[in-house]
């Protein structure tokens, strides 16, 4: 069945991602994700001063990634504006202009590359994750959507804030190990999806659960049970991209405008 872009399909309790087989057409999605995401960050208010990146693998080219063009604010992404930066951090196709994003080839490259099960990283500077992450700790239970990552987080304490090289990204990566969300310390929040849906689904969720940390920074945690049944219950591998449609709909409510 053919892509369709220009709407949003009625979302159901149980929805799941779409199984694309096509690759072209696994490309489009992917791009029209990464896309929709940024939007989503802008509306958001995040990534204003330029900070920050969503990526996307591309599925034909499996070690290329796609990200916004340099220069491009967040909320004018469209499908057509996504560079496609190959291995060597080189500029393949789009808009190469302004150059190439190499904060997000420095960083992303090396967890893409290090992450065949990933097709997507989205970071950028937000009002909570960056003061929490300047604790150096992890999440703790102590909200609901913390549940999602208690069991699955992990911590990068490097302080290279300026991650001007491949092997800062690569230390990245080791430290993010199989996670959903890496806490970069000093600098933020960084989370890998299998879709750039679901990376952006599970960075706002991630956002959230740093507020709380922030505002509530003696809050008593529950259990480590009561924490699993709550993963178990609300916390799916499909929920992330679930997140993502909710987000999508209310911020971006016309997915037209990233098709160029």
């Amino acid at each position: 069945m053919a892509l369709v872009l220009d709407r949003y399909p009625g979302v159901t309790y149980d929805a799941a991602p779409p199984v694309v087989t096509d690759l072209e057409e696994l490309r489009l999605l992917r791009k029209w994700e990464a896309a929709i995401g940024y939007r989503i960050f802008a509306a958001m208010r995040w990534g204003q001063t330029g900070d920050g990146h969503i990526t996307a693998r591309d599925p034909i080219l499996a070690d290329h990634f796609w990200v916004l063009g340099y220069g491009i604010r967040f909320g004018d992404a469209t499908i057509d504006n996504l560079t496609l930066v190959g291995p060597d951090g080189q500029g393949v196709s789009g808009p190469l202009e302004n150059g190439v994003n190499f904060a997000a080839y420095h960083i992303h490259w090396p967890i893409l590359n290090a992450r065949p099960d990933l097709a997507s990283a989205a970071h950028t500077h937000t009002p909570y994750g960056t003061p929490w992450s300047a604790n150096v700790e992890p999440f703790r239970a102590i909200s609901q959507e913390s549940c999602a990552f208690v069991f699955d987080q992990s911590l990068y304490d490097g302080d290279n804030l300026e991650v001007n090289d491949v092997d800062g990204g690569e230390a990245i990566a080791r430290a993010m190990g199989p996670s959903r969300v890496c806490i970069l310390r000093n600098h933020g929040l960084l989370t890998g999806g299998r879709s750039p849906g679901e990376a952006v689904g599970w960075f706002v969720a991630a956002e959230r659960v740093a507020e709380v940390h922030v505002k509530a920074p003696d809050a008593k945690a529950i259990s480590e049970e009561a924490a699993k049944e709550v993963e178990a219950s609300l916390f799916s591998e499909d929920n992330g991209w679930r997140m993502f449609q909710w987000l999508a709909r209310d911020l971006v409510p016309d997915p037209s405008v990233v098709l160029g």
